[in-house]
């Protein structure tokens, strides 16, 4: 039998190719403890605690995307993550203190906060 070792490790692997089958990467959980709107934006905690994960980990990987505050939706795309995993690690990370999610718009959201995620959405589509 293999000795065992960190799931949320992919080092090694072909960039954008991943083995590791998403729920793997979740210990099967398909929630997360955090409401999460697929717009929300995250963001790294300055200073976050230092984690002890390798550079190649996911979670170590949406802390970096994090100094952006990209929304939940934009992390999921850029690591090529099924949206359900995104929301559970990203959901971990915020529990665990290492980001914040941000509030969405709502009734009283100025035009201007409309504006931005108008434009962060498309800046996103672009990007993709």
């Amino acid at each position: 039998m293999d000795a065992p070792h960190d799931t949320w490790d992919t080092g090694g692997m072909r960039e954008g190719a991943s083995l590791v089958r998403p729920y793997i990467l979740t210990s099967g959980r398909t929630r997360s403890r955090v409401a999460l709107a697929l717009e929300a934006p995250i963001r790294t905690l300055d200073p976050a605690p230092a984690p002890r994960w390798p550079g190649s980990d996911v979670r170590a990987k949406i802390l970096q995307l994090g100094v952006e505050a990209p929304s939940v939706a934009e992390i999921a795309a850029r690591l090529s993550l099924p949206l359900g995993v995104a929301r559970v690690l990203i959901g971990d990370l915020v529990a665990q203190g290492y980001a914040q999610v941000h509030d969405t718009l709502d009734e009283t959201s100025t035009t201007d906060e409309r504006r931005e995620l108008i434009g962060r959405t498309l800046r996103g589509l672009r990007a993709l």
